[in-house]
């Protein structure tokens, strides 16, 4: 007999509405706790929708007890220097959260910014290699997206350089500059 077993399964938006993310969640609980899913998380809440969801992990576990109520043990954002989201790393830092980073190289569309050029020369990388290595020390476990096997590799080879703290500093822009679709800032 074939067993299907998912490694992550993720609530890719908080569309829907309270009552929608609650009973998104549920079933991922349930699936989880049937031994369908490994683990469970949600990708582009803001922290509003976390907040709201952490509140109805507790009321599940209030009324079917500890541990019922699932674990968000992962959450997916964009994230990039020109979008760093302060508010929802620190959220996840404190709570365990492992972040992914979707556009870690903001598409290409960032290659030219002055603040990466001297980072490109000085270590002899590319721009696409200094924004791993920035999402990689941040914490970030970041999702480059690549068809192209010359890109893949170089963008493998992020461990043979390390970034300072004033050149991690200097990459902190302050933007707020998504290169996709931002759902965290709904208030459905």
């Amino acid at each position: 007999m074939f067993s299907l077993r998912i490694f992550r399964y993720l609530i890719h938006a908080p569309y829907g509405g309270k009552e929608g993310r609650q009973g998104a969640w549920r079933a991922l609980v349930e699936a989880q706790q049937a031994g369908r899913i490994r683990s469970i998380g949600v990708s582009n809440y803001g922290v509003h929708h976390l907040d709201e969801l952490e509140s109805y992990i507790k009321e599940l576990e209030t009324r079917n007890g500890q541990g019922k109520g699932g674990e968000i043990s992962v959450g997916q954002w964009e994230l990039h220097p020109w979008l760093a989201r302060p508010d929802i790393v620190e959220w996840c830092q404190k709570r365990g959260v492992v972040i992914q980073a979707y556009c870690p190289i903001v598409r290409g569309e960032r290659f030219g910014e002055p603040v990466l050029q001297p980072l490109v020369k000085k270590y002899n990388k590319t721009p696409s290699q200094v924004l791993l290595r920035w999402s990689l020390q941040k914490g970030f476990v970041p999702l480059p997206k690549s068809v192209t096997p010359s890109r893949i590799e170089e963008n493998a080879d992020l461990y043979d350089f390390e970034l300072g703290p004033e050149e991690m500093k200097s990459l902190e822009t302050g933007d707020y500059a998504p290169c996709s679709w931002d759902p965290t800032t709904s208030n459905d």
